[in-house]
């Protein structure tokens, strides 16, 4: 894939020792190249094997210093484009099986296969959670992450307990871990630079009051999905109660697989409704109340064999017609994006897989994992977008050559644009190429590009030194 995309996402990364710069970008280019491989075999040798430990153990090295690059690029990407964005919010979790698991942190302790006693055989998992915000256009584009958060839960020790002896509403938000909603929400709309053009969208685990209003003193806005039935116009009623009364303003379908990759069809129900939504009994005095819109649309006539959709949306965006209230749907349905890009990053990285010691060097090599994933998933998503263009701005002209050759004689009629590459690089991750297939996903491009690398270093090698003859 060349260097010039190492050398955006990192123009920005100022780790205080040019050595250290250097070693960055070597580090990144070798794990996009081969994204999947243990560390050994993305960095081929022992030296740079053995550069790669100590760049992650460096004190000088965080994973906010080595994002900070594609924060920067990814702020370039909103600024060239025009429209709303949708910054997707969510959080996942990194599970490890350490001898020594207090150096990563506790999470759980996992019980496994019955031994030959009749006891189960018990381990303790260790890991930490990540909390990351992903830019995307309102087609699917992923311009780049633009926030992400990494803690333990030793760090809110206490506050489940704390939850049991008073209203959970009364405790201070600044003593949960909701708090990365807010913290995400407010870093995000700085890098971006045009609150009025952001969109936060999250699930129901983002459904809080504070962010609500966070939202309004940014001037940006949200789209989050609602759990809690709130208290709504004067305090006597709730949301429920009066979205009871609201008559349906249309349908929509939605399209969708389920876990076992089942394709579904659902038409939905859609209510929508202007009115004033109360802060929490605990925090009256605090906050205002809030002019809020809010969208319910639920399943007709669901099958017997899963749950109803029943998607419940709140949004401080304008809500006047059916048209802008399926609008606001559509981009709720695109927050998968964030858990395709989890996805990617777990299975594709195997970020779970690796043998680092501490929490600090884990982090340190997921967030340079973070950008290979985001560029696979960037790349997956272009070729289906802007499938006509420009090859040259991702491949080299060797790796052209090499996929033109390993392309079937079949599908040499093609156009040589960038859908064609994609698709060659695909089929080398095991992508069949059907007519009735799918456009080719992450999975089958990460997998393809370890392929392409070895094809590029077979070639080089095979060609004879330079300044001898035959």
């Amino acid at each position: 894939m060349g260097q010039s995309w190492v050398k955006t996402e990192t123009a920005g990364c100022d780790l205080g020792d040019e050595r250290l710069n250097r070693r960055l970008g070597a580090i990144l280019e070798a794990l996009g190249e081969r994204p999947g491989k243990s560390l050994p075999t993305a960095f081929q040798d022992w030296s740079n094997t053995k550069a790669a430990y100590r760049f992650f153990s460096n004190g000088n090295v965080s994973e906010h210093r080595i994002l900070e690059g594609h924060f920067a690029a990814s702020a370039l990407r909103i600024q060239a484009t025009s429209g709303p964005i949708l910054i997707l919010q969510d959080t996942t979790e990194f599970n490890f099986k350490r001898a020594s698991p207090e150096k990563i942190g506790f999470t759980h302790v996992s019980t496994g296969q019955k031994l030959k006693d009749g006891r189960r055989k018990k381990h303790v998992v260790c890991g930490f959670q990540m909390h990351a915000s992903l830019a995307i256009t309102p087609d699917g584009l992923p311009l780049g992450l633009t926030a992400a958060k990494f803690w333990s839960r030793a760090a809110f020790k206490g506050t489940a307990a704390l939850k049991r002896k008073i209203n959970p509403t009364r405790v201070p938000i600044e003593q949960k871990e909701s708090m990365r909603w807010l913290d995400n929400l407010r870093l995000s709309t700085e890098l971006a630079g045009s609150p009025e053009r952001c969109v936060h969208v999250g699930d129901r685990e983002s459904d809080i009051y504070e962010l609500y209003c966070l939202a309004e003193e940014h001037g940006t806005g949200f789209l989050v999905r609602s759990c809690v039935d709130r208290l709504a116009e004067d305090g006597g009623t709730t949301i429920a109660k009066v979205m009871a009364e609201v008559q349906a303003s249309g349908t929509h379908e939605v399209r969708f697989r389920d876990a076992q990759g089942k394709e579904h069809c659902a038409v939905l129900s859609v209510r929508y409704a202007k009115m004033t939504v109360c802060p929490p009994i605990g925090k009256q005095r605090k906050y205002r109340h809030q002019e809020l819109q809010i969208i319910h649309a639920e399943e007709l006539n669901p099958p017997e064999d899963r749950a109803p959709l029943f998607w419940k949306l709140i949004t401080n965006l304008p809500v006047g017609c059916h048209a802008e209230a399926v609008n606001k749907l559509e981009w709720y349905a695109l927050r998968w994006k964030i858990e395709t890009f989890f996805r990617t990053l777990k299975t594709g990285c195997r970020i779970e897989e690796l043998r680092l010691a501490t929490a600090d060097r884990l982090a340190n090599c997921i967030a340079l994992c973070c950008v290979v994933t985001w560029r696979v998933t960037w790349l997956a998503m272009l070729s289906r977008k802007t499938p006509a263009a420009d090859p040259a701005a991702v491949f080299t002209a060797d790796e052209r050559y090499l996929l033109d050759q390993a392309t079937p004689e079949r599908k040499q009629h093609a156009p040589r644009d960038l859908e064609f590459y994609v698709r060659a690089v695909a089929r080398l991750g095991g992508y069949l190429d059907r007519a009735s297939d799918a456009p080719p996903g992450t999975t089958v491009i990460w997998r393809g590009f370890s392929r392409l690398v070895d094809l590029v270093e077979g070639a080089r090698l095979a060609r004879p030194p330079t300044g001898t003859c035959g």
